[in-house]
């Protein structure tokens, strides 16, 4: 037996209609056309699927076994094509994101509440466990999203440009260093540097100017929230450099001071990265659009 999807329609539409003629304006064809595709399918089935001398035309019992599979089977495929069309119109879709800057997360939460309002149809999650392998995920399609500030040349991913940041070091003003209009790298050779538990390699504070300088600071201490690092710098248990719009909330703090790395500071610049398939995507193009307003900013608003 070779069943379709339009035999199903056509048996829930007989059913609703109660007979052949208005079942055929529903389905727009004409009586004839549906009375051949009901013969069809009853040759078929080796059964009638219609008590024909009933009035309103009435389903027999293998037309209203079929008729219950029409009943579990349609409403998925219909939604199936609601889904498809929304995403052929960019309304709705999937924003996984993967960052590789720890300190975004509290600039991205902001980002994805005015997004969420925007776009409700689109599925938005936040994948932290790929962080060391966001590029090769997102070539993957684990996620479409990554937030970085390392771009690569890589073929078919795009990386749209968010805005400048300074990373800044934040110390507590009881620390020696406090004095200093700046800090090198040799300043820290007797600190210990309190830093987000990520690879160096993702830390602007060792690709921008320890690594590159040889230096290695005394000690180093990992900590998960920006809240602790910052408390612990408050202490004088430690030194951090972070990017300056996580500092600018100690800004006025007399716990703290927050100085230039190097006389001439450091700008360093987030990009989002998006498979260029997606990139131009309506609800893609929207969250990279206010991805691009400065965190402090959004914390204003």
């Amino acid at each position: 037996m070779h069943l379709e999807f339009r035999h199903l329609r056509t048996i829930r539409a007989i059913h609703e209609a109660g007979g052949l003629a208005r079942a055929a304006e529903v389905l727009n064809m004409t009586q004839s056309a549906l009375s051949h595709q009901v013969k069809g399918l009853e040759e078929q089935a080796g059964v009638e699927l219609f008590v024909r001398r009933s009035k309103p035309l009435r389903l027999s019992a293998a037309g209203v076994r079929l008729l219950r599979l029409a009943e579990r089977i349609l409403p998925e495929i219909e939604a199936l094509e609601d889904d498809f069309r929304a995403l052929r119109s960019g309304k709705s879709g999937r924003l996984h994101i993967a960052i590789e800057c720890h300190a975004c997360f509290e600039w991205l939460f902001p980002v994805l509440e005015q997004f969420r309002h925007a776009w409700p149809d689109v599925d938005v999650d936040i994948r932290p466990g790929l962080a060391f392998g966001a590029l090769p995920a997102l070539l993957r399609e684990e996620v479409d999203l990554v937030v970085s500030s390392d771009p690569e040349n890589l073929d078919g991913v795009d990386f749209t440009p968010l805005f400048d940041y300074e990373p800044v070091f934040v110390a507590s003003s009881q620390n020696p260093l406090a004095a200093r209009p700046f800090v090198e790298a040799q300043d820290f050779r007797d600190q210990l540097l309190i830093t987000y538990p990520v690879d160096r390699t993702r830390l602007d504070v060792f690709t921008e100017l320890l690594t590159p300088a040889k230096v290695e600071p005394r000690g180093i201490r990992q900590v998960e929230l920006t809240a602790v690092i910052l408390m612990l710098v408050a202490a004088n248990r430690g030194v951090a450099v972070l990017p300056d719009w996580v500092v600018r909330q100690v800004r006025y703090n007399s716990d703290y001071v927050t100085r230039p790395l190097t006389e001439k500071g450091m700008t360093k610049r987030l990009y989002g990265a998006t498979r260029r398939e997606d990139t131009a995507r309506p609800y893609m193009s929207h969250v990279l659009r206010l991805a691009r307003t400065e965190p402090v900013k959004l914390q204003r608003d």
